[in-house]
């Protein structure tokens, strides 16, 4: 892999719903072993902004590269995509089956592990409480190893201790390369870890250093 070309390039993108203007002319760039935040006020339109990197979204204007192949591609939205009469493993494993990866239950096993559900791998997703539910999600995200990784708000319902977790397992992505990028509402806390700062604001995006830059 080239490292010095973005795995995701956004140029002159722009959404409007009817005659709203969502944003317009954004222009960013993700590049490998890199952690980014995605911030903004509610309703500014990060979470659209990010269907249309993830693919789920076309852009009224501009284009969208996404330079990884789609089975790399790791989004996580509100929702968490899990099948409630299913346990814990049993969801993993249809997911890591679905992905068509080798070793799935071994994979499952150290994803469950990864995230703290290990005691909890026969127990139905859905008895879980909203913050086990997400770590479940992230287990079912980490699973493939994306290189590129897309959060939308992914420390909801998430105690202190889960908020750390989600932390150290997102860069453990960068420093195996991926590019990943996190919507977050607590940029303070966040920045920290993040080398650039996006901030939709103004229908545009605003570029700043994060703290790990």
């Amino acid at each position: 892999m080239d490292d010095k070309r973005p795995l995701l390039e956004l140029k002159g993108v722009a959404k409007a719903f009817g005659p709203r203007l969502i944003f317009r002319r954004i222009d960013m760039e993700l590049f490998p072993g890199t952690l980014s935040l995605l911030a903004g006020a509610n309703g500014a339109g990060k979470s659209t902004l990010m269907r249309i990197m993830a693919g789920l979204s076309r852009p009224d204007a501009g284009t969208v590269t996404r330079r990884v192949p789609e089975d790399k591609l790791g989004y996580m939205a509100h929702a968490t995509f899990l099948y409630p009469g299913l346990d814990a493993e049993e969801n993993l494993l249809f997911w890591a089956r679905a992905a068509g990866l080798d070793r799935a239950a071994e994979r499952v096993k150290e994803a469950l592990e990864r995230v703290g559900l290990a005691r909890h791998a026969h127990e139905r997703a859905g008895v879980f409480s909203r913050g086990m539910a997400q770590r479940l999600n992230l287990a079912r995200l980490t699973l493939a190893e994306p290189e590129l990784i897309l959060l939308d708000e992914p420390a909801t319902g998430l105690d202190v201790a889960s908020r750390r977790m989600l932390s150290n397992l997102m860069l453990e992505a960068r420093e195996r390369g991926a590019a990943v990028l996190w919507i977050s509402h607590d940029v303070q806390e966040d920045s920290r870890h993040a080398d650039r700062i996006f901030t939709l604001e103004n229908r545009s995006i605003v570029e700043s250093a994060g703290g790990a830059s």
